[in-house]
Formats: C-alpha cells, structure tokens, sequence
C-alpha cells in the first residue's frame, strides 16, 4: 500500500474525544480525507462528533470501523493504547498504517514495535495540544495549527510510514518533530507530566475557605488541574521513573528558594526570580 500521500481515502478515528474529534474536524474541513470513521464504545459521544461535523460515519464495532483504512489513530487513554492497536492490526487492511496519541511512549512504542501481523505499521506519536476540557463537543478544526506533533520511529519503523505522518499531521496545521520514545518521556517528564502534578499540588494546598481570595494568578497556574484524573493517572504511572526524577529536579530548586528566603537573601533570589522570568519570556506568548 504507497504510503506517501496528503489525501487519504479513509481514516479511521478509534476513540473520538477531544483529540480524535479535531483530527476528524481538520481532516474534513481541509478536504484531506474522503471518510472518517469514528469507532467508540458510546453512541452518544459518537454521536455528538458526528453532528459537530468531525466524522462521516461512526460505528461500534471495531472490524467494521477500520474495514477500509489506510491510516488508523488510536486516541484512547494511555492504559489502552496498546492493545487497541493490536486489535485494529488484527482487523484493518494488510498494510495499513496505525499511529497513536499517547501521551507517554516509551511503553506503548516497546511493546508494539516490529510485532503486528500482516505488514501492519505502527508508528508512535504524541500531539503537544488539548486542554483540561474533554470530548468531543470541545473538539476544534484549528487545534493543531501551529502546535508540536512528536512522531517516535524506531529502527524497524519504515522511512515512508514515517514520511507519511509527518505529511499526514502537517497537513492539518502542526509542525512535526521526531524523537526516541526515550527522549520523549524523558522531556515530557519535565514540559508537561511535572507541571500537571504541580499544578494539582498547588490546587489541593488551598483550603476551600481559602478559594474566595484566590485571583488570576492562582487560576491560571492551576488551570491544567482540571484535567481528568483517570487519564492523568495513567500517564502519570506509565512514565513514572521520569516524573520521580522530574520532581527531585524540582524539588532542589524549591529548597534553594526556600533557603534562600530563610537566609534573607534577596540577591539570590532576585537571580532565580530573573532567569525563570528570562526562560518564561523566551517561549514567548
């Protein structure tokens, strides 16, 4: 089955949330696919994806939902991720091309790698977009516009599935990275997993009688606290080593500042104040 293209004839969507509902919003509002297919466990939600316009059919039924597709995402939660994928290569055409949204890889990317039947492809990778809303009625057309997408190949991933994901995810706005499922855990660790446990940290300190005084620096900090936590939980066990290392990293500079503030030393606390203020204004807005 060619691999390089910017069209496809049908994707199929297995998992139809917020992420899976932009994919399908993008792909059709760009014209990229001719069918998507959403394939869940509830018609409801299936449902509202499809009156949001992001699917062109859906069904319940796995077999029957990925029948015809060159390209599969799997957009489940991180727990399931893998054997999702073996049960779409088990069912998909021979050849077909599967890819993942995993928040975390290194686990999924061991264990799927090189061991589908059939000439199925996986090739892991990883969307750095969303939000703390979830489902598909939060789904947007331009949620990838601009924002990182990491592929994950391997040495037995082919040049061209790789090549075609790449295409596939540029064509619906992101810019396309690649990088060991290693390197990307271990960053992640820090860019994302580390913030969230932080931003629940914070979020639980506050008493509720404390809550009315809070302002927009309190919300904002915490904001990505609202995410669900059985997804977080998830991400956060399966890349666990990496977050307990993120967290001692952070844990030392949290006891510099505190001695700082205990020794009085607003030198050296004005420095850590200046360079977090330099790294933050690095990124931009």
């Amino acid at each position: 089955m060619p691999r390089r293209r910017t069209t496809w004839d049908t994707v199929a969507i297995v998992g139809v949330g917020l992420i899976g509902g932009s994919i399908g919003l993008a792909l059709r509002e760009r014209r990229l696919a001719k069918h998507v297919v959403g394939v869940g466990r509830n018609t409801a939600r299936l449902a509202v994806a499809k009156r949001r316009g992001a699917l062109t059919s859906t069904t319940t039924q796995l077999s029957r939902g990925v029948a015809d597709a060159q390209l599969t995402v799997v957009c489940t939660p991180v727990a399931r991720i893998v054997a999702d994928v073996r049960a779409v290569a088990d069912v998909c055409p021979a050849g077909a091309l599967i890819t993942d949204v995993g928040s975390t890889k290194q686990e999924i990317v061991a264990a799927l790698d090189g061991r589908l039947d059939r000439e199925v492809q996986f090739v892991g990778g990883h969307p750095l977009a969303g939000s703390e809303k979830t489902g598909a009625a939060q789904a947007r057309a331009d949620l990838f516009d601009g924002r990182v997408v990491v592929l994950t190949p391997t040495r037995r991933s082919g040049r061209e599935d790789v090549e075609a994901l790449s295409s596939f995810w540029s064509a619906i706005g992101a810019q396309v990275r690649t990088m060991s499922a290693d390197a990307h855990d271990r960053v992640l660790a820090v860019t994302s997993h580390l913030p969230h446990v932080l931003a629940a940290v914070l979020s639980s300190v506050v008493r509720c009688d404390e809550l009315p005084l809070t302002a927009t620096g309190w919300a904002d900090t915490t904001r990505i606290a609202a995410g669900d936590p059985e997804m977080w939980t998830q991400i956060l066990s399966s890349n666990r080593g990496r977050v307990v290392q993120a967290l001692a990293r952070f844990q030392e500079r949290l006891d510099a500042v505190r001695k700082n503030l205990e020794d009085e030393d607003a030198a050296a606390l004005a420095r850590f104040l200046s360079q977090a203020k330099r790294n933050r204004d690095a990124l931009g807005s």
